[in-house]
């Protein structure tokens, strides 16, 4: 594949005898990463006012830059104020305004760590964090207190400890590997982890979450995707924010994926300015499909320090599904959530259909507005659920009949479960109650 004029004109500027192939090897990409101000106005040969470089100096003290060559090259100078690259990769003054309700961690991913690297916030899932680098540190990163410290890069020892607490939890079987980016890790590494991994019995099914094929296509390689191929099933989560970002090369890197059998998702961040209008969403979710990605979260913006400016009102987020929900196929349709302030997990927000329901009637609207009747069944009869799955009347014969305990809102709806509210630890009427005040 050949370069463009702007990747002509960034190899020649890095090393005049650098060679596309050089511009095609992922480690001379992350060797040439850009990390400051003069090299990203020499490489694009352009030339910030005095104001947006001490703005651009006074960010990136706190929040380092990191993009590498290719992703430079995707920038389009003659508008970099609005071009969705620039946004998402070159520092703002914005990021120092910390606003109220801002948070270093605001889904206490550390709180909920039983272990080095683990975060275990759902029952049957955990996230191993295995590294801290990025190929580029994306200024709406919700790690922004970790990405790029090189103090807290996960030692060997302490991943071995987090493997060996997903051994120890059968109940664990999907790990979802993140970071930083875990395909900036070594092959061999890689294949270390995975294989650790896949030695564990209980555990099903392996996640990695990336953004490599978007900011990094060429770490995309045959032998990356034959380690892959051999630890299946291995799912890769993408994280495409804009369809600029879909070039030739990053439909390279997927199609690799692809081939090789590995199941794409795309997680998509909503922000403000760059991707928060109904018909650039649109373009992005059918490019992903074409190129054999399921668009699969449209994340709500975290409440991280540095990113108010990107956050949009969830009314945008609604909007924007609204005009894809029935406009157009149901499978690029993304899950719209809000990762819970707190460590309360991702909670959908979704518009709503279900407009009113009586004993026997449901009464919907589509999504032209039409408002139509759905007519519940007068002889259904529901069968007790006793949580004895090998005694069930309807003769199922699971493979995992242990059910645990139903929790939540689950625990109002079982059959079993005697609860009839759920209230707060700190509520005031209870606590009288209690006291017998």
């Amino acid at each position: 594949m050949t370069l463009s004029a702007t990747q002509e004109q960034i190899i020649s500027c890095i090393d005049n005898n650098a060679t596309s192939s050089q511009w095609k090897d992922w480690k001379w990409q992350m060797r040439h990463s850009i990390k400051d101000l003069e090299t990203f106005e020499a490489l694009l040969d352009v030339k910030l006012s005095e104001k947006q470089r001490k703005a651009f100096g006074k960010a990136a003290e706190k929040f380092p830059i990191s993009i590498t060559p290719y992703y430079l090259s995707l920038i389009n100078t003659e508008d970099m104020e609005n071009d969705p690259v620039f946004l998402q990769s070159v520092p703002s003054p914005l990021e120092l305004n910390i606003v109220k309700g801002d948070m270093s961690d605001p889904l206490h991913e550390d709180s909920d760590s039983p272990a080095p690297c683990v975060t275990h916030r759902y029952p049957d899932r955990v996230l191993l964090l295995v590294s801290n680098v990025c190929p580029m540190y994306c200024r709406h990163c919700t790690r922004k207190r970790k990405v790029g410290d090189e103090d807290t890069i996960p030692k060997r020892s302490a991943i071995e400890q987090g493997i060996r607490y997903i051994r120890n939890n059968p109940q664990i079987r999907d790990v979802l590997l993140s970071g930083g980016d875990p395909f900036l890790l070594s092959d061999d590494y890689l294949d270390w982890i995975l294989s650790e991994l896949r030695k564990i019995e209980h555990v099903e099914i392996i996640r990695i979450g990336t953004r490599t094929p978007v900011v990094l296509p060429c770490r995309i390689t045959s032998d990356l995707v034959a380690i892959l191929k051999k630890h299946q099933p291995v799912w890769v989560n993408t994280h495409f924010n804009h369809s600029r970002e879909i070039t030739q090369s990053a439909r390279n890197a997927l199609g690799m994926l692809a081939d090789g059998g590995v199941p794409l998702g795309n997680q998509t961040v909503l922000l403000s300015g760059i991707n928060d209008c109904p018909r650039i969403m649109k373009a992005l979710v059918h490019k992903l499909v074409k190129n054999r990605v399921r668009p699969y979260y449209l994340y709500q913006c975290d409440l991280s320090e540095g990113l108010s400016h990107f956050r949009t009102p969830v009314g945008k987020g609604i909007e924007i599904l609204e005009s894809l929900i029935g406009h157009t196929s149901g499978f690029c349709v993304p899950t719209y959530v809000i990762d819970a302030p707190g460590g309360g997990g991702k909670i959908p927000v979704m518009p709503n259909y279900l407009i009113s329901w009586s004993t026997n009637k449901v009464v919907l609207r589509n999504y032209e507005g039409v408002i139509t009747t759905y007519k519940e069944p007068d002889s259904y009869e529901p069968t007790f659920c006793d949580r004895d799955c090998d005694s069930c009347d309807l003769l199922l014969k699971l493979e995992d009949a242990d059910e645990s305990k139903a929790i939540g809102i689950g625990q109002l709806l079982a059959d079993d479960d005697q609860t009839i509210s759920l209230v707060p630890s700190s509520n005031a009427r209870h606590s009288r109650r209690k006291s017998g005040a």
